[in-house]
């Protein structure tokens, strides 16, 4: 007797552009969730040196923001004012939290003007480290929302140690509580 294995199927096909729209959604969403939780963290914690990369959580989030404001100048084909991927003088916690909400709603804002051919053209830039760039639109949108993802991660690392609990920002949850596929 043949076994035979059923595969259940999607009832639409989600394209790369729908899939880029639902990513920026889910990085507003997971950045939201991380700053509403450090929202109630005293300054101190924000600003104290830890061993990780950036030194501080404040730092680290200051990076996924300068990082995001750097492919916006990319995908603009604007200039941008950095040399590093951070930046010597730091927000406020309030003013960053602010400039990320506006930097993300300007990132869905883009994904919702893109048409399908828009997410494969290419754009050429110069790294702030040095050396030269060449990626897509969709190549971008994926980077910047996948950067905020790993840097949220040392981030929640950083939370456990204050101690405070990060809320779950898993695309999973995002996906299951959060997104509805129109």
């Amino acid at each position: 007797m043949q076994h035979t294995e059923t595969v259940v199927v999607a009832k639409e096909a989600i394209t790369l552009l729908e899939s880029l729209k639902m990513f920026t959604q889910y990085k507003r969403w997971a950045n939201q969730t991380s700053y509403t939780v450090l929202e109630q963290v005293e300054d101190v914690e924000l600003y104290k040196q830890r061993q990780t990369n950036f030194k501080s959580i404040i730092s680290t989030l200051n990076h996924s923001y300068v990082v995001d404001d750097i492919f916006k100048a990319h995908l603009t084909d604007t200039e941008h004012q950095y040399q590093q991927r951070n930046t010597e003088q730091k927000l406020t916690f309030a003013q960053l939290c602010d400039k990320q909400r506006q930097m993300d709603a300007w990132y869905i804002d883009y994904v919702n003007t893109l048409e399908s051919p828009d997410y494969g053209q290419r754009i050429s830039f110069e790294y702030v480290g040095g050396g030269s760039g060449n990626m897509s639109v969709g190549e971008i949108i994926l980077h910047v929302v996948n950067h905020n993802t790993y840097h949220r991660g040392f981030v929640s690392d950083m939370m456990y140690q204050i101690p405070v609990t990060p809320t779950a920002n898993d695309l999973t949850v995002f996906l299951r509580d959060h997104y509805q596929l129109i």
